[in-house]
């Protein structure tokens, strides 16, 4: 049996409750497509706490200044803390008629506390308003960030400190090229998360700019006092210019800049664990809390984990795409296209976050075969440390390079490998060879021998590692 149409009456009370903020200038409602498009509660109610902290400094400075009464703004403030109680408990009513998170705390302060709650817009737009919940909710969230990084970091520097002397293969063109450490390429993933962590610092750098004030984009001819706000939400700078105030979404860029780096670089560190972890490597184990079985092959253990972080890192990277091409022919001034730039944040610090807490996590529990990774450090590896044994002995590096080239050529189609190598075989190259060449031929050897700033000795490691404590890093 089809519905009745609402009472007249009804109707024109719900209309009426739908219209009462923003409607005035409209004979009629919205048409509830549109507003179900044009909505973005769903999304930014997740700005609330942000919402409230700011409308409740905007009350006390308009208090300050005589805008409002110390009662009305005390009323305004209690009504605010109620509200975040409510949205706390889950017993806040959402509805999509308010568009935004603003409206709908607004409305809400307007049904407990009345005529008070009418006047806490004066002297703000949305548009400045959601600047600044944006900039305080990143300045937060990219603070978590920031302690996930170094938690990641942390744990990196656990697994470097026990693998100091643990000999492996460096790779270039994913060939094996000279032995390193395992800490040592381990410490290659802690200076990439280091200049990640300066990116995410540098962009709260540009957050700290308040933008409240702005208004719509041309601020107000009301005597606001910008810098009580500004102190009070303690942001260092006020935004200079009005208009780029409510247009300036660079901040979430950077922010989403930052993140996509970072993103590829857990996504090359899960890459790398993938292929150690891989039967033809079999440098290491994955823990079975971190692993996953097949459905029809009951031997498989497979790095899901590590596939999902190297493939969201696709996502995350979008995310900043997508907000690249959102700005890319904005005129200035706030344009609704802006609305787009919320979901691409909360998206990234949801996708983010959790790679970084769950590879900070795995990284102590992997099992590491460092005989399998000694035994490949050896053979060819060793080349280029019998040409620059040639060069300390005067023979430029262009004819060592191509005599060990030719060696190894000769070996390689004997089935033979540089550890078979005889003094005599060495000396039939060039008489510059000694028999203290063939120690060599031993990978720790040609590690600690690696000691210039940056190399992969153990003293080296040792002394990065400490570099690393004192500048706070782990």
């Amino acid at each position: 049996m089809a519905k009745s149409p609402p009472a007249p009456r009804a109707r024109r009370k719900r209309e009426q409750r739908r219209t009462s903020l923003l409607r005035g200038r409209f004979k009629l409602a919205r048409l509830p497509e549109v507003e179900a498009f044009s909505a973005s509660l769903p999304f930014d109610r997740r700005l609330y706490r942000h919402d409230i902290r700011g409308s409740a400094a905007h009350a006390r400075m308009l208090a300050r200044v005589g805008l409002l009464t110390s009662r009305e703004a005390n009323a305004i403030e209690a009504g605010l803390k109620e509200i975040e109680r409510e949205i706390e408990s889950g017993r806040f009513q959402f509805d999509v008629a308010d568009e935004d998170i603003h409206l709908a705390v607004e409305r809400r302060l307007i049904e407990k506390i009345g005529a008070a709650g009418r006047k806490l817009h004066t002297a703000r737009s949305r548009n400045d308003q959601v600047a600044l919940d944006l900039r305080l909710y990143l300045r937060e969230e990219i603070g978590s960030v920031i302690q996930l990084l170094r938690a990641l970091v942390r744990s990196l520097a656990g697994v470097a400190a026990h693998h100091v002397e643990t000999v492996m293969p460096g790779y270039t063109h994913l060939q094996r090229a000279q032995p390193i450490s395992l800490a040592h390429h381990v410490l290659a993933h802690i200076e990439m998360l280091e200049r990640d962590r300066e990116r995410f610092e540098q962009a709260l750098a540009r957050i700290d700019v308040m933008p409240l004030g702005a208004g719509a984009l041309a601020a107000t001819t009301l005597p606001i006092d910008r810098k009580a706000v500004a102190r009070e939400l303690r942001f260092t700078h006020i935004a200079a210019n009005s208009v780029d105030a409510v247009s300036d979404r660079d901040f979430a860029v950077d922010f989403l800049a930052a993140a996509a780096i970072l993103a590829i670089h857990l996504s090359r560190m899960a890459e790398e664990i993938i292929l150690w972890t891989t039967v033809e490597f079999s440098f290491a184990e994955l823990p079975d809390e971190f692993s996953t079985g097949s459905s029809m092959m009951p031997q498989k253990k497979n790095p899901d984990l590590l596939e999902l972080i190297r493939g969201k890192s696709g996502r995350v990277t979008g995310n900043l795409v997508a907000l690249l091409t959102v700005l890319k022919a904005l005129p200035l001034g706030y344009n609704s296209d802006l609305q787009e730039d919320k979901e691409r944040v909360f998206d990234t610090l949801d996708t983010l976050k959790p790679m970084l807490s769950l590879m900070a996590q795995l990284w102590p529990r992997i099992a590491f075969n460092t005989a399998a990774m000694g035994a490949a450090a050896g053979g060819f590896a060793l080349a280029t440390d019998l040409a620059e044994y040639l060069v300390r002995r005067g023979v430029p590096f262009r004819e060592a390079h191509d005599a060990i080239g030719g060696l190894v050529r000769e070996l390689v189609a004997a089935g033979r490998t540089l550890s078979e190598v005889t003094v005599a075989e060495l000396q039939n190259l060039s008489p510059a060879f000694q028999a203290d060449a063939l120690k060599l031929l031993e990978p720790r050897h040609s590690l600690r021998a690696r000691k210039i700033v940056g190399g992969p000795a153990p003293a080296t490691v040792r002394k990065r590692l400490a570099e690393l404590v004192r500048k706070g890093a782990v």
